[in-house]
């Protein structure tokens, strides 16, 4: 249920505040604590740190390649890989020490994790996807990480998902979005949301076709609209609880990819994006950029097992 009206604001401007040049970057995530954003570099195998206060930036280094991330205790992430589950913990040297946590029975090979983020109450959810996504292949699934009897192991939930995307969950934890960001779909679905068993039912379309792009990663502010990064377009879309078309803000790139709220106030909405080959030297594709949309986020829950 999609429709163009949208409330009158003054666009924000968005600020590059790093010409970070991923591939593609992914799965920005606030630290609070650290008043720092993390995001991934898929293609590069990388972790990215970047703090507010001075602006300085870290990176470390896996094995395999890490699609999304969530917060755990201890300083360490929980992240979706290509062979599974992990829990990361980041070295002084740069390096990514990874401990498998839940393995994962690809339909095919060549697969991966994608999209990712926790329920409200610390369950890790994520799709997987094929590496070739010229196949248009329906292989993947969503996975779910946690829960009653679960504690390590990976639940499938759904299955028939091209490239999984957009997965986020209300303020009150009772919605669950997804959406499928292959162009033969493009649709973002809504799902009644058990915050007991982590169990979705009732799926729905949420929105049938983005207002432009394709559905990407999603955040949700503190009034339960969602924002979704619409590839291609260059823009983020802002829908309400019932799919209405709020506002839409531009990037400076084609291929923004995830959002996610930060900020001391949970007022700044970054961006994440990706970098062609074919990138002329001096575009800022693949960095991330920041905006102030005049509402604010949610913190991010960590991960408990």
């Amino acid at each position: 249920m999609n429709t163009s009206r949208k409330s009158h604001h003054v666009a924000p401007q968005a600020e590059l505040i790093l010409d970070a040049r991923n591939r593609t970057g992914e799965s920005p995530v606030w630290h609070v604590a650290e008043q720092a954003l993390y995001w991934v570099d898929i293609p590069a195998c990388a972790l990215h740190r970047w703090r507010a206060a001075d602006q300085a930036h870290d990176i470390w280094h896996a094995d395999e390649q890490i699609a999304c991330i969530a917060p755990a205790p201890n300083g360490q992430w929980i992240a979706g890989m290509e062979r599974g589950v992990y829990m990361l913990t980041p070295g002084a040297n740069g390096r990514l020490a990874a401990s498998l946590v839940a393995a994962v029975a690809h339909a095919r090979p060549g697969m991966r994790f994608n999209d990712g983020r926790c329920d409200r109450q610390g369950r890790l959810w994520s799709g997987t996807m094929l590496l070739d996504m010229a196949q248009l292949a329906p292989v993947g699934a969503l996975y779910r990480l946690g829960g009653a009897g679960t504690a390590h192991q990976l639940v499938q939930v759904l299955d028939d998902l091209v490239v999984p995307n957009g997965i986020a969950f209300s303020p009150d934890g009772r919605t669950m979005y997804l959406a499928d960001t292959t162009p033969s779909r493009q649709t973002v679905w809504a799902f009644d949301y058990d915050i007991d068993t982590g169990l979705p039912s009732k799926r729905r379309i949420f929105i049938e076709k983005l207002a432009s792009g394709r559905p990407d990663g999603a955040a949700i502010d503190e009034a339960g609209c969602y924002w979704i990064c619409a590839t291609d377009s260059g823009q983020i879309h802002r829908y309400t609880p019932d799919g209405r078309l709020d506002r839409s803000l531009n990037v400076p790139v084609p291929k923004p990819t995830m959002c996610a709220f930060g900020g001391a106030q949970l007022d700044t909405l970054y961006v994440t994006s990706l970098r062609r080959p074919s990138t002329p030297p001096d575009a800022l594709d693949g960095g991330v950029f920041a905006l102030h949309p005049g509402v604010c986020g949610i913190a991010e829950p960590a991960y408990r097992p």
